[in-house]
């Protein structure tokens, strides 16, 4: 049973080229190795925050497209283009209301990035670690 996307939805889907977002759904049931679920890069979420957290007639909803995720904070863009990073700690609850991406073992593009990603990021700590050796060096006495 499809369910209908809000509007901020379906416009965001249309930015990112998406017309039909079925194909990424979470298999919840059935075998273990077949089941799919979990929050992906580029999905779009609805996050309550705390109400200590925030102050006056300031919407307690944000939604928005996860950009990232990380140890202490969550990163997203929201429906009106802003970029945020939330706290994780002020976060009640995050509803997925859809993906825009496959399972992140099956996603190729996102694998291809990262190894490229992972790629550069070598590169310059060598060029760092380089660096950092050539200067000391010549500060040395013979």
């Amino acid at each position: 049973m499809a369910r209908e996307l809000p509007v901020w939805a379906q416009e965001e889907l249309g930015k990112m080229g998406i017309d039909d977002a079925s194909s990424f759904r979470d298999e919840l049931y059935g075998p273990i190795a077949d089941r799919k679920s979990g929050l992906r890069r580029d999905d779009l979420v609805e996050i309550l925050l705390d109400a200590r957290s925030i102050s006056g007639e300031i919407d307690p909803w944000i939604r928005g497209r996860l950009i990232s995720s990380h140890k202490s904070s969550i990163e997203i863009l929201d429906d009106e283009g802003r970029f945020r990073a939330i706290a994780r700690e002020v976060i009640v609850e995050i509803r997925l209301i859809a993906h825009t991406r496959p399972l992140y073992i099956d996603d190729e593009e996102l694998m291809t990035y990262e190894r490229s990603e992972a790629r550069r990021r070598s590169e310059i700590q060598e060029q760092v670690e380089k660096l950092a050796s050539n200067s000391h060096e010549s500060h040395q006495w013979g």
